[in-house]
């Protein structure tokens, strides 16, 4: 996660001279206006209780006062980590303080009450960000099952805040080492049904929602 905010930056201060997809208008909001909006929801994000775990997360989990416990891991595809002492346990699924809770839990076997901390390095590789002007910000999952495409995504995060832009949501995505904004007029596929504009999420993606001028 640390590696991500940089990459926002770059593709902002680039955003004028990238190859674009369906783009027709840039937008209106002051270039460090949204670079301040999305580090600050990236953020909020990453401290966010309502975040639950996924495989692919990158944990770094300390124990206060035991520093050679300290452990960097990533959870894994069954959604587990393995830690000292207890060996394998099951955080997928988990928000990050329920997870400590429950590594607390299993060390107290072995360590006087355990103070536990976990932060989140990376998130998987599966994981879209929905950031700006949606109803709760977030990092979901794509599903294993079917593809997500934007409306989806948006809609899964409770829809547009009354002041948002639906016309001019954009998808900041890299692909093959380029950073690329990609505009979808979400107010043409739900008020026209012209579900050929709403594309397909890939992981690492950032929708992002501006606020409406109007």
């Amino acid at each position: 996660m640390n590696k991500f905010i940089p990459l926002f930056i770059l593709t902002f201060f680039t955003l004028a001279c990238t190859t674009r997809e369906n783009i027709k208008e840039k937008p209106k909001l002051g270039q460090n206006n949204i670079l301040t909006d999305i580090q600050n929801q990236i953020e909020n994000i990453r401290i966010s209780n309502d975040y639950l775990l996924q495989p692919g997360d990158l944990l770094e989990v300390k124990v206060y006062m035991e520093e050679n416990m300290d452990r960097t891991l990533r959870i894994s595809a069954n959604g587990t980590i393995t830690f000292p002492l207890v060996g394998n346990i099951k955080v997928g699924g988990m928000s990050v303080a329920a997870a400590e809770g429950k590594l607390s839990d299993e060390l107290k076997r072995y360590i006087k009450n355990p103070q536990i901390s976990m932060l989140i390095k990376e998130y998987g590789n599966k994981t879209v960000y929905l950031l700006g002007q949606v109803q709760k910000p977030s990092a979901i999952e794509i599903p294993p099952e079917k593809p997500l495409t934007v409306l989806e995504a948006i809609t899964s995060v409770g829809g547009f805040t009354d002041i948002a832009a639906p016309s001019k949501v954009k998808v900041l995505r890299m692909e093959n080492g380029r950073q690329k904004a990609i505009d979808v007029d979400i107010a043409q596929i739900t008020k026209y049904g012209q579900k050929s504009l709403d594309i397909t999420l890939m992981p690492g993606d950032v929708v992002f929602v501006p606020q409406s001028m109007f």
